[in-house]
């Protein structure tokens, strides 16, 4: 399981990489066409807000695998035992169960993009590579929480939610 987790964040990380790059890229471009070269060139925006789509998206994956998601715990920082493991479980299927909900219903929204044909103004891409990312990022986080899940329920992780070497 390990391993899948592994590949999963490498994917992960890649996508961040080139979405990152082809955004700042594009939004550099949007910047020297409008001040400097005046061409009718109006597709670099639409690239940079979808590269940030799957940006915003895949990084709330990489914030709720980090626990670096922000988080209210001035009741849960109090618990202590079996109680405070309860309520990260509960936590836990709460985020993997709304998760795999989204997960379902994009495949729904993906489907009627497809069936559709609709394709965008500017870069003329067909809609459904857009809204892949809400399947990309749902399907990863509904995988990742769930094995989150079943290590913490398997009493492998210790207080601070990082796993416990044997």
């Amino acid at each position: 399981m390990k391993k899948i987790l592994d590949n999963l964040q490498k994917v992960e990380d890649i996508i961040l990489v080139i979405t990152f790059t082809v955004m700042v890229l594009a939004s550099f471009g949007q910047v020297l066409n409008r001040n400097i070269f005046h061409l009718g060139i109006a597709w670099f925006e639409e690239l940079a807000r979808y590269c940030m789509v799957y940006m915003a998206l895949l990084a709330t994956e990489i914030g709720l695998r980090d626990h670096t998601q922000l988080a209210i715990t001035a009741v849960t920082d109090r618990m202590k035992g079996i109680v405070s493991r309860i309520v990260r479980i509960a936590a836990k299927l709460v985020v993997a169960v709304f998760s795999g909900v989204c997960l379902v219903s994009s495949f729904t929204i993906l489907q009627t993009q497809i069936a559709s044909g609709q394709v965008s103004p500017g870069l003329r891409l067909p809609m459904y590579i857009p809204y892949f990312a809400l399947t990309l990022s749902f399907g990863i986080i509904t995988v990742v929480q769930g094995a989150m899940l079943v290590k913490l329920a398997l009493n492998r992780e210790n207080e601070t939610g990082e796993e416990e070497t044997v």
